[in-house]
């Protein structure tokens, strides 16, 4: 009998897991030719989620948590539920119902004709403002146009892996993780669904623009070099009109004298190099913080509990 693992990272879901595991065992039971595992990851949760996670464990053994030591972000929380699920394969979903878990039969069927990433893409996306859908879309465009690969486009991390693809993003352990690019990086076979997503059951959503910008970042910098080859066309370009501007005002001195003028136009030339200037420097610095990070080589994450039973 195959065995199915579903991978359920949580922060603050006290409210919505009473919701949720009836949906999850409605889908169990429904598809009884395989073994079930539900691995919750609790990623520093600040409120009754792990009270609920234990109850739910001694009610249904199917049911196993991971306990992180702290808020490490939902990045990191996916590699630990890569690290300790068991299943042939896995399927990652919210814990907010956003994501059904009516599609997941779906997904295992194309999973049986030997598909081995299938990923869910998103024809709506629930009550989402104007402005992040534009700038979701925006962030896609270019991530895409700046890498080698293709970068799939409203697809989250709601999708089916086969255990190929479980070994394969294990391997990869950097700290500074954009797991939407991973998925697309690592290749293997391929097989869209589509699906409206839904809204919140409860709760609220705890990624604010400030943790979606630098997650846009991250996906940038862990998969492009295309800022620091901006940075490089932008520095030679503004050094050639540089050196034009220099030879213009030589020539004129030469030739009708240079009585003192141009302070303006001085003080501008002197602020928009060094704003370029700064500009480079602050995208060399992403990427050296990056390499930093991960010369540190420290654990991607610490657990508490596994289970029950602690593990520090």
């Amino acid at each position: 009998m195959k065995k199915i693992s579903l991978l359920i990272p949580c922060y603050n879901e006290e409210k919505t897991l009473p919701m949720l595991y009836p949906e999850l065992t409605k889908l169990m039971e429904k598809n009884n030719q395989y073994e079930w595992e539900v691995m919750f990851v609790n990623d520093g949760s600040v409120d009754g989620t792990m009270d609920e996670l234990r109850r739910l464990r001694e009610k249904d053994p199917r049911i196993n948590y991971v306990d992180l030591s702290r808020n490490f972000g939902k990045e990191i929380a996916m590699l630990a539920g890569f690290d300790y699920v068991t299943g042939d394969c896995m399927i990652i979903i919210d814990a907010d119902l956003q994501d059904p878990p009516a599609l997941i039969p779906e997904m295992l069927k194309y999973w049986e004709e030997g598909y081995e990433d299938v990923y869910a893409k998103r024809k709506s996306r629930g009550k989402e403002s104007w402005l992040r859908k534009r700038l979701s879309l925006m962030f896609y465009k270019l991530l895409q146009s700046s890498s080698r690969f293709d970068v799939l486009q409203n697809v989250g991390d709601f999708r089916l892996l086969d255990r190929c693809c479980i070994n394969a993003l294990r391997r990869m352990r950097e700290s500074e993780r954009y797991t939407k690019g991973m998925y697309c990086w690592i290749g293997f076979k391929k097989k869209e669904v589509e699906f409206d997503r839904g809204d919140r059951i409860a709760g609220q959503s705890s990624w604010n623009y400030r943790q979606l910008f630098s997650l846009a970042i991250d996906g940038i910098t862990s998969f492009s070099n295309l800022p620091l080859r901006i940075s490089t066309v932008i520095g030679c370009l503004v050094s050639l009109l540089a050196f034009i501007y220099m030879l213009f005002v030589y020539v004129k001195a030469l030739v009708w004298g240079d009585p003192v003028r141009g302070y303006p136009s001085m003080v501008m030339l002197i602020l928009f190099l060094g704003g370029i200037q700064l500009l480079s420097l602050g995208i060399i610095g992403e990427y050296i913080g990056r390499i930093y990070n991960e010369t540190k080589n420290r654990p991607d994450y610490i657990v508490r509990e596994f289970n029950g039973e602690r593990v520090l």
